[in-house]
């Protein structure tokens, strides 16, 4: 039986390459990484203030505040007065925002699925398939 210690490395090693590569994953739109990253971020949380979505990637305020700078230029944003404190102002996605994150979705979908009919057998597959929802509730826990 495995311990906890090897399998929790094993699995931060193998999901870690994962989300390398799926980062990687280019969609005909020339974001940046951090502007991917906070869509996809605005996609689970909106509308949050520009200093939530930085604790939530773990970055500056200072580096998410330019980077949402530049996506409310791109039109895939728009901040907003908090109704419940206007001092604050709230980032959420605009249409085109929304459809931009759902595109990037969408390819890495594709680059997976073709992945696994390729590279996978059907039981590879069905284990993987088993094994995504304890993966979910482990990122809970985390």
């Amino acid at each position: 039986m495995p311990s906890p210690d090897r399998v929790a490395r094993e699995l931060q090693a193998s999901l870690g390459l994962l989300i390398r590569r799926l980062r990687q994953v280019r969609v005909v739109d020339d974001l940046s990484q951090p502007e991917s990253t906070a869509l996809a971020s605005l996609v689970r949380t909106a509308p949050a203030t520009s200093a939530d979505l930085a604790r939530i990637e773990d970055i500056t305020a200072q580096s998410m505040h330019a980077t949402i700078t530049t996506l409310e230029r791109r039109g895939f944003v728009r901040r907003t007065t908090d109704p419940a404190d206007g001092r604050r102002m709230l980032v959420d996605l605009t249409d085109a925002g929304r459809a931009m994150a759902g595109r990037k979705r969408d390819a890495r979908a594709e680059q997976l699925a073709a992945a696994l009919t390729e590279h996978f057998t059907a039981e590879e597959r069905a284990a993987l398939l088993a094994a995504s929802p304890l993966l979910e509730r482990l990122a809970k826990l985390l």
